[in-house]
């Protein structure tokens, strides 16, 4: 994993027609604090100049994360969305049980907070990397998956479903087999209570998505795998 690099092309539905209106990229790099190895994993979005006039994007997510348990060290999110703005930073400390939390937002002044933290609490990014190291061949349709993500501040504990193993046609014309997975989203300033993302993962090592799709507040998203480097296994889910 160390090394690789993720890229997506975003696109929109509106009134009928897709039209691309963003990207989106992940990376992963291998660092050492204390002697011990961790993943340092970072990803941007943004919506395209053409469009940011309907709704602007410029996100920032940054993690490290310990290489072996997952367990987060520190993570930051800088995004603007449309007119609302977030920072927030965290950093957890294990031996003392808590998360020390930085915010502020459009709607809230800058605040310094203390969080119980136990060991299956996650950062948002560290949650995307985590699934992906989850072994799906194991599981059954609709068996459920919960993660606890702490999001703005707050912990939540996230559900989905796996749906199965699907054969996806991606937006270039390559076909991958997939595993499919749902998550319930959270509430927020693109996102409706209770609406589900549906993620298909490469059903081989590298377990990469491929694609992504949900509702919105006002109409849908698809993010379609466009390329990336430096896999640490051949891309066996690749049909066609």
């Amino acid at each position: 994993m160390d090394g690789e690099k993720l890229n997506y092309r975003v696109s929109y539905n509106w009134e009928f027609v897709w039209v691309d209106a963003g990207k989106v990229s992940f990376s992963v790099e291998s660092m050492k604090i204390d002697d011990l190895r961790h993943w340092y994993f970072q990803s941007s979005g943004k919506s395209l100049p053409t469009y940011d006039w309907l709704f602007k994007v410029r996100d920032n997510f940054e993690s490290v994360t310990d290489s072996i348990s997952f367990r987060p060290k520190w993570y930051e999110r800088k995004t603007l969305e449309g007119n609302y703005l977030a920072n927030n930073c965290l950093e957890f400390f294990q031996e003392q049980g808590i998360i020390i939390t930085e915010s502020e937002n459009s709607n809230k002044p800058y605040t310094v907070d203390t969080l119980p933290y136990n060991n299956n609490v996650m950062d948002l990014l560290t949650a995307v990397y985590y699934a992906r190291s989850m072994d799906y061949s194991k599981m059954q349709s609709e068996d459920k998956i919960t993660l606890d993500v702490i999001i703005d501040g707050k912990i939540y504990a996230l559900s989905g479903r796996y749906r199965g193993n699907e054969t996806v046609e991606n937006h270039d014309g390559k076909i991958y087999q997939c595993y499919r997975f749902s998550v319930t989203l959270v509430e927020g300033t693109i996102f409706k209570a209770g609406e589900e993302a549906d993620i298909w993962l490469t059903a081989d090592k590298n377990k990469i998505p491929i694609l992504i799709e949900a509702r919105i507040l006002v109409g849908s998203v698809k993010a379609y795998f466009s390329g990336g480097k430096n896999f640490k296994y051949p891309m066996e889910a690749l049909i066609d």
